[in-house]
């Protein structure tokens, strides 16, 4: 995969003119994308989330993926909704799963489910216990999100995404037990891993560098969020292992009852990551949408990417 091996002499001069031509003119618009969503609770936030998948889709997204609630409370949703994109799109879903207060039967019958959906794509994922409780594995159920691939591989021969932590899961007793874990996952079978959320490009590429020096040649999707809440996002950040820089908290101060300003800041901050990504070998950028399409379609835009089909049309 790209940066997993020393970089030629022409990714060299690529990534030259990534950061000295003027911003993003002289991208090759080469990258691809996916995008994640949210299981909508309202009938007005269903409408946003397909608003938000329509203007996405003619970029032609390599998949979009939907997340699972902490300790498996948005089942029903998150199938609902993934059914959906499978069935009137023509955008590979992947839906997001945990082994979380389930058992291994349990685990099989919404495998088997989405199979019959036309779902080819798993997110699995060890899961977030209800909060204020510890992690403690089903007494039939798999243990870890390794466990949970090798099943998964077991049911159907689904295509594997899973979770890294570029700055290492919080609950983890180590860096080193972190990436052991990673590579575990990826020995179980997972086809590759999608990085949680950063903010500084070299928090990825040393991450990158560590997975390839612990003999990961798996794609490492790097994940994106563009952020207009600071505070919303300093939520997120905890519960996950990520760092928010002190320069993000003083580029949004003051823009309280600004939103406009604030999304403008948060697309220039978002993009300019991207494109030292771009120079740094990354062909493949995942967004963190909150179900909403407007900075990711920007980001995109500027990555060179254009509408090239209307991916909500379900082919006959």
């Amino acid at each position: 995969m790209a940066g997993m091996t020393g970089p030629s002499l022409s990714q060299l001069e690529e990534a030259r003119r990534a950061l000295d031509a003027p911003l993003f003119a002289d991208l090759a618009g080469d990258a691809t994308v996916s995008f994640e969503f949210f299981p909508p609770k309202t009938e007005k936030m269903e409408e946003q989330l397909w608003q938000a998948i329509e203007t996405l889709a003619p970029l032609g997204p390599r998949f979009v993926s939907v997340t699972y609630g902490a300790g498996g409370s948005t089942r029903e949703r998150t199938h609902a909704t993934v059914a959906r994109i499978a069935r009137e799109t023509n955008i590979p879903a992947a839906a997001h799963l945990t082994c979380v207060e389930a058992s291994k039967g349990e685990i099989e019958e919404i495998a088997r489910a989405y199979w019959d959906a036309g779902v080819r794509h798993i997110v699995a994922l060890r899961g977030d216990p209800p909060q204020g409780e510890a992690f403690a594995p089903h007494a039939d159920g798999y243990a870890n999100a390794a466990e949970l691939v090798a099943g998964l591989k077991q049911i159907a021969p689904f295509e594997i995404s899973v979770a890294a932590y570029p700055e290492c899961h919080p609950t983890s007793p180590s860096v080193q037990a972190d990436l052991d874990n990673l590579k575990a996952k990826i020995d179980a079978g997972a086809d590759r891993a999608i990085s949680q959320f950063f903010f500084s490009p070299e928090t990825y590429f040393r991450f990158r560098d560590r997975a390839a020096a612990a003999g990961i040649s798996a794609e490492i999707l790097p994940g994106i969020l563009p952020v207009s809440n600071v505070a919303t996002t300093r939520k997120f950040a905890g519960l996950c292992g990520a760092a928010i820089p002190p320069w993000m908290d003083r580029l949004f101060e003051g823009l309280d009852d600004h939103p406009a300003a604030r999304q403008l800041i948060a697309a220039t901050i978002a993009a300019e990551m991207c494109r030292r990504l771009y120079a740094g070998g990354v062909r493949h950028f995942h967004f963190y949408t909150l179900n909403r399409a407007e900075l990711a379609y920007a980001i995109c835009h500027l990555l060179g990417l254009r509408p090239t089909n209307h991916a909500t049309e379900k082919a006959a």
